[in-house]
């Protein structure tokens, strides 16, 4: 593997073990190179490539974050999340990613579809529950990219901004994810169905995940999750 690529790679590893969100900003260059151990341009070569594949947007004189460039109002969000309940996400998640995925087995490319791979694996491997939420909101977002809609894209990094500012309080009896726990299954199954280019399967396994996912949330939330899972029953 090239040297550039490495770098890359090395960064990512950082930006997933260190549990960086989408828009946050990542250290300065000079500290980075010398957590890194290379020169500011070896940096500067690695940090474009990531930039060009959407995994971090750089504004000069601000830094560099993670994610793709927004187009989103930040004050918009931060009203939304103040207005809006768990349920009510997991609700309009239940609309929205099924779409992407069937779009994604539409449209993505053998590079969109490598980086979908590399998340779900790397949730396997995830060393604790931190970063293994970061890898799952990283392949989601990778699904989303690969649908090629800016429009469904701007409306799911909306609601996946809001969703990650709120406090869900999920209880966890362990450590990291079980080597058997279902969101694997289920990641690997979206992810076949995407790389078969099996449009309406790849929408039916990410509503099932989903299903799957707030069956296991919802039940701890207060009386307004009932709504959700009349949703979720009924679709």
């Amino acid at each position: 593997m090239p040297k550039t690529e490495i770098l890359v790679q090395r960064i990512r590893d950082t930006i997933a073990s260190e549990g960086y969100a989408h828009n946050d900003r990542l250290p300065p260059e000079r500290e980075m190179c010398t957590k890194l151990n290379v020169t500011r341009n070896q940096l500067r070569g690695a940090l474009a490539r990531l930039e060009s594949r959407g995994l971090i947007w750089r504004h000069v004189g601000r830094g560099t974050f993670v994610g793709e460039r927004p187009v989103l109002n930040l004050d918009d969000v931060l009203y939304l999340r103040d207005q809006v309940t768990p349920p009510h996400v997991a609700s309009v998640r239940l609309v929205i990613e099924p779409e992407l995925a069937r779009l994604a087995a539409m449209h993505s490319t053998p590079a969109d579809r490598e980086e979908i791979h590399a998340c779900a694996s790397r949730c396997r491997e995830a060393p604790d529950w931190r970063s293994y939420e970061a890898w799952d909101n990283k392949f989601h977002h990778a699904i989303a990219r690969s649908a090629k809609n800016k429009l469904f894209l701007y409306y799911f990094e909306t609601l996946n901004v809001v969703r990650r500012s709120m406090v869900w309080g999920q209880p966890r009896k362990t450590s990291k994810p079980d080597k058997n726990y279902s969101s694997f299954l289920e990641h690997d199954q979206i992810k076949q169905a995407i790389e078969g280019k099996d449009r309406d399967f790849a929408a039916h396994c990410m509503k099932q995940h989903l299903h799957s996912v707030y069956g296991r949330i919802l039940p701890s939330m207060d009386e307004t999750a009932g709504d959700v899972r009349a949703t979720i029953k009924d679709s």
